[in-house]
């Protein structure tokens, strides 16, 4: 092999990898089910040196928006361009790192440790799923599990079974997705979580990141660390103003080794958040090697997928993955899993279904599923504080189409908007 070699095809590999049967549902009632859909990279050189890379269309940092343009180039040339989207570059570091004999670390920087931390994550669940959750991380050698902390769901139920279902040195990060508002609204049910709940390692995202000075008062009202991605506000206002302990670092390549190396700087810790299967995992667990302030657990997400697209999964011991350290990525991909997965269009069209949300009072509310996603009426509805948005008792089901008249007819309302009524 020969550092010289040019790219000379790319080949886009379109695939559905559902998730796991265990919480397969759950994530069809988030929407997260779209995350299924996978656009593998196999980037080949004149030499015959194959690199691959993946893309989680549905949520990536960014899709591959053409191939045309590295093509007779070195992968060496191109491979920091973040432009060229998330599957992409990742090929062509995997490629360069085989064509130069090392692992892709090497090419990053300066090593400083051979295990990362990671974690367990999970989006949006009941508290009996996440209770089910957190037994399995324990399971696969997690020690620690990120939960999405929504209004929807009874967060104490939540964090109470997770950890009267998790040994004592387990530890649980909450991502709140500025559900909390504001101080006034954020303190009280932070400090009775904290005092409730010692395994509460990390609160990300109380309230809107945008709201600097907001932000660092909370960080004086409670004790837990608080974490914000990279870049919300501009880096170095966010390190002077002491607005939060730590980051979340996501992005293309560059922007990584950039957020990280800054956050460094100011001596604070950060999690790599790259979501995808065994590949973005590997190439995560590279960054984490040579980032000396990758010291909170990364999140993945590869251990929801029915199939990593590896030939073995990659080892979690007490908390850490080692990094891969043979040429490239390190990792072998599985051939037959791209022939078993491999799909023309990605289909997540889903049967009609609603979505109840009741008080304990007898408050209920039903919206229909294609309302529920990031960014809907749903979570419009709680942002601007339409019901409380942290309160105890609060339950929410998903609900089949049961062919009745009464069935279509909440559903038709719903999709207009949420139907309110009170349980007799």
């Amino acid at each position: 092999m020969t550092a010289t070699a040019k790219i000379a095809s790319v080949e886009r590999i379109l695939l559905v990898v559902p998730m796991v049967e265990r919480v397969r549902r759950e994530m069809e009632r988030a929407n997260i089910h779209r995350w299924s859909e996978s656009e593998v990279i196999r980037v080949t050189t004149d030499d015959g040196t194959v690199g691959y890379g993946e893309t989680i269309q549905n949520y990536t940092w960014s899709r591959v928006p053409d191939t045309e343009r590295v093509i007779g180039r070195s992968p060496f040339e191109c491979m920091w361009d973040d432009s060229l989207g998330a599957g992409l570059q990742m090929a062509l570091f995997d490629a360069a790192g085989k064509l130069a004999g090392v692992p892709v670390y090497r090419l990053l920087g300066r090593k400083v440790r051979d295990w990362c931390p990671v974690s367990f994550w999970d989006h949006d669940m009941g508290p009996q799923a996440y209770e089910r959750e957190a037994q399995v991380a324990v399971e696969l050698g997690f020690t620690s599990l990120k939960i999405k902390t929504r209004p929807w769901h009874d967060v104490y139920e939540t964090l109470k079974r997770i950890s009267n279902a998790t040994p004592d040195w387990f530890h649980i990060d909450c991502d709140w997705n500025d559900f909390l508002l504001d101080v006034s609204t954020a303190t009280p049910v932070l400090r009775e979580l904290e005092t409730e709940f010692p395994k509460i390692s990390i609160w990300e995202g109380p309230i809107n990141a945008g709201d600097v000075a907001g932000n660092r008062l909370l960080r004086e009202k409670v004790r837990t660390p608080v974490a914000h991605h990279y870049g919300s506000v501009p880096g170095a206002v966010a390190i002077q103003q002491g607005y939060c302990d730590g980051f979340v670092v996501a992005g293309g390549v560059t922007r990584v080794m950039q957020s990280g190396i800054s956050a460094a700087t100011a001596n604070m810790p950060f999690f790599i958040q790259m979501v995808g299967t065994g590949l973005t995992t590997a190439m995560a667990l590279h960054l984490g090697a040579v980032l000396s302030h990758a010291q909170w657990p990364a999140i993945n997400c590869h251990e929801l997928y029915e199939h990593n697209l590896l030939r073995e999964r990659i080892p979690v011991v007490g908390g850490y993955a080692q990094t891969p350290e043979a040429p490239g990525l390190g990792i072998a991909l599985n051939e037959d899993a791209l022939t078993t997965y491999r799909v023309d269009v990605a289909d997540f069209s889903l049967p009609r279904r609603l979505v109840r949300y009741s008080r304990a009072n007898g408050v209920r509310l039903y919206f229909a599923d294609t309302n529920w996603s990031q960014g809907s009426l749903m979570w419009e509805f709680w942002r601007t504080a339409n019901q409380p948005v942290y309160e105890r008792g609060v339950q929410t089901h998903y609900l089949d189409d049961d062919g009745s008249p009464d069935f279509t007819d909440l559903y038709q309302r719903a999709q207009q908007a949420p139907v309110l009524s009170m349980k007799s």
